[in-house]
């Protein structure tokens, strides 16, 4: 059995957290080279090394990222079973890092996430929207619980495992002058119309492209963007139609003020958790996917009807 010298690690944990070796052996009253020693005789029982030189400063390697993670969780629980044995209160919440594909819908993000604030136990929420790629290069190096896609993570660099948490029909919204206006005769309709798409390359754009084709349309595209939620907004200022999942159509008509012009049939969006590990562990994930499963795929039931002629 292999057995962790938790006094090297204390040491690895105050050189990482005081960003060098002079700093921490001060704190430690400890002198330099002994404490160097130490971290070596922990590097050299993980096989590999936690820090490497950057001009005067010490900076963690991949492995260093991953252990200053686990030594936090494990001098933060160490702190509080002292706190739990001397009745004092914790208050330790439970920490989710959460990180988004700026492709998913923040109204989808928001119903995703709402079995966190049911969890008997606080959940402290951290979410981080960006690209697919850097998501799940923080994924990698443990800086992210969960990553929302909206594809599988086949194609990631990394090795990921995809937990499918639900599916949606797509519709296009705009102003509702508009969206009457369209509503009539669709999908012909939108044939020279003005819209505002996601950018090339995503999911989406590529079924949408392929629905266009398939129904001899070809719109007016005024505007291509990464942010849903900035589809979302140009479209509510009467810039022209824009997709968005069925699933959120009421609150999305509520809070944008806009209305349904017609449904993309045949088109629909997949929403996916990423993780690194294929059992899902921690407690806030596995409740997100247990409750997304079953409430996604509801899915279009409350849409609105489209607006009368």
């Amino acid at each position: 059995m292999e057995w962790l010298n938790y006094h090297h690690l204390l040491y690895f944990h105050a050189v990482a957290k005081a960003g060098g070796l002079v700093p921490a052996a001060e704190r430690l009253r400890l002198s330099p080279p002994t404490l160097s020693a130490q971290i070596h005789e922990l590097e050299k029982s993980l096989g590999e090394k936690l820090f490497e030189k950057r001009g005067r400063r010490l900076e963690l390697t991949e492995l260093g990222r991953v252990c200053l993670r686990y030594a936090d969780e494990i001098f933060s629980l160490g702190q509080e079973m002292l706190d739990a044995l001397h009745d004092r209160p914790t208050g330790r919440p439970l920490r989710l890092a959460v990180g988004v594909e700026d492709v998913i819908p923040k109204l989808v993000v928001h119903r995703l996430l709402e079995p966190v604030r049911r969890m008997p136990e606080r959940v402290q929420l951290v979410c981080t929207e960006d690209r697919g790629d850097r998501l799940l290069a923080a994924l990698a190096v443990h800086d992210l619980d969960v990553v929302f896609g909206d594809a599988p993570a086949a194609q990631a660099p990394v090795r990921a495992f995809s937990h499918e948490l639900g599916e949606s029909g797509v519709g296009f919204f705009g102003v509702p002058e508009a969206a009457r206006r369209h509503a009539a005769g669709w999908p012909r309709s939108l044939d020279g119309a003005p819209v505002v798409l996601p950018v090339r390359g995503t999911t989406l754009r590529r079924s949408l492209d392929g629905w266009f084709d398939l129904n001899g349309v070809r719109p007016e595209i005024v505007a291509e963007l990464e942010d849903s939620a900035l589809m979302a907004t140009f479209g509510a200022d009467g810039l022209g139609l824009f997709p968005a999942p069925l699933v959120v159509a009421q609150p999305l008509t509520h809070q944008y003020r806009v209305a349904l012009a017609g449904k993309v049939q045949g088109v629909r969006e997949r929403y996916y958790g990423i993780t690194m590990d294929r059992r899902l562990r921690h407690p806030a994930v596995a409740a997100i996917r247990e409750a997304a499963r079953a409430r996604l795929a509801r899915q279009t039931t409350t849409a609105p009807a489209r607006p009368r002629t």
